[in-house]
């Protein structure tokens, strides 16, 4: 009987996944504090905002048990559309949303959790978008969409840093800037949340593309609180550029931008960039991160490069029961297609198409 308990005692407990959900569990916000891979993309206010703003049923799962503090995670948002389809996303409108799982077995416990769920609720596809590249066994159809990323160290003096900057597209900039005696200002107010949306519009016209909600804007602002800057430049009171950014642990995030082209040799949005970083060094943060390009954004790609960043390859993955992984609003799923809707939108009045981001945000997901 001796030996039949230590055999008992000794046989390993079988891991399996368990639900959670992040934006009513206090463990989540704790598992984050002290996971080093945790990103302002999984934080309880990016969320809160998705959810406010285009109603999205947040899911996490684990493989700690309920009334265990995490060891691992994995994020979704259940994207329910009758337009695009039913799908599981970890996460809408999020440059990267790394799976929080320090080991390889339990990642795969976690993907298969998720993989029995697309199964059993037929959803479309299921997608992740890891910050560094993963190995992922599964028998679904995969199907990979490439994009590349920017950060920048801020470990180093400010000096070094400037020399580092491109001399003749970002250190000119930054002078003349200066020079045409642009003025700087940031805060959270609606006047500069109204001039910022304004040149958010202004910019999606030029690519012909539609602006996000501005009630997105504004969910951000109440979520993330002081966490969040608006930061425009002006001259002579006129707001010539703006961005947003997001602050969270380590890292100052640019997130969005805009600019009235018609003052882009002034030098709007380097200045904004430049006191950007100036800001996260003296606030003793690590690294200013300039998102994710498309992988055709050549020009995009260069210019953040030539602030000195980093560049690194971030690759999505969807994963499906059969081999539909695209839907309507995939810029990849036809370029013939994209290129006839941005033509059409270069048609149509400015008012018809923010109410067009309003209504099919929310299906882009």
């Amino acid at each position: 009987m001796a030996s039949a308990g230590v055999s008992a005692a000794s046989k390993p407990v079988r891991r399996v996944a368990h639900q959670f959900h992040p934006l009513s569990d206090a463990r989540w916000d704790r598992f984050l504090c002290k996971h080093a891979r945790a990103s302002a993309f999984h934080s309880t206010p990016w969320l809160k905002a998705l959810q406010q703003t285009y109603g999205y049923q947040v899911v996490g799962y684990t493989t700690s048990a309920p009334g265990e503090e995490l060891e691992n995670a994995m994020v979704f948002c259940r994207v329910e559309s009758w337009l695009t389809g039913r799908r599981l996303v970890s996460l809408p409108f999020s440059d990267h949303c790394e799976p929080l799982a320090d080991r390889q077995e339990d990642l795969q416990i976690l993907i298969a959790a998720v993989q029995e769920e697309t199964r059993r609720e037929k959803w479309r596809y299921f997608e992740i978008r890891p910050l560094t590249p993963m190995a992922i066994r599964t028998a679904l159809h995969t199907t990979t969409t490439h994009y590349t990323f920017h950060e920048l160290d801020l470990q180093t003096d400010l000096e070094t840093i400037f020399q580092n900057l491109h001399k003749d597209s970002i250190q000119r900039k930054i002078r003349r800037a200066e020079r045409e005696k642009l003025c700087y200002e940031e805060g959270r107010g609606d006047s500069l949340l109204n001039d910022f949306y304004r040149l958010v519009e202004l910019t999606r016209r030029r690519h012909h593309l539609p602006p996000q909600p501005k009630k997105w804007f504004q969910n951000l602002l109440s979520c993330f609180g002081d966490a969040v800057k608006i930061r425009i430049a002006r001259k002579d009171g006129r707001a010539l550029a703006a961005m947003l950014t997001v602050r969270y642990k380590d890292t100052l995030i640019y997130k969005y931008g805009g600019s009235d082209a018609r003052y882009n040799k002034l030098g709007g949005m380097h200045l904004l960039y430049w006191t950007s970083i100036q800001d996260a060094r003296a606030s003793g943060l690590r690294y200013f991160d300039l998102g994710r390009t498309d992988a055709n954004q050549f020009g995009l790609i260069t210019f953040k490069k030539r602030w000195g960043a980093k560049e690194s390859l971030l690759t999505y993955s969807r994963f499906a029961l059969s081999g539909d992984l695209r839907h309507t609003f995939d810029l990849s799923s036809s370029k013939a297609k994209s290129a006839h809707a941005r033509g059409l939108l270069a048609y149509l009045p400015s008012r018809l198409v923010s109410l067009l981001g309003r209504a099919l945000y929310k299906h882009v997901g």
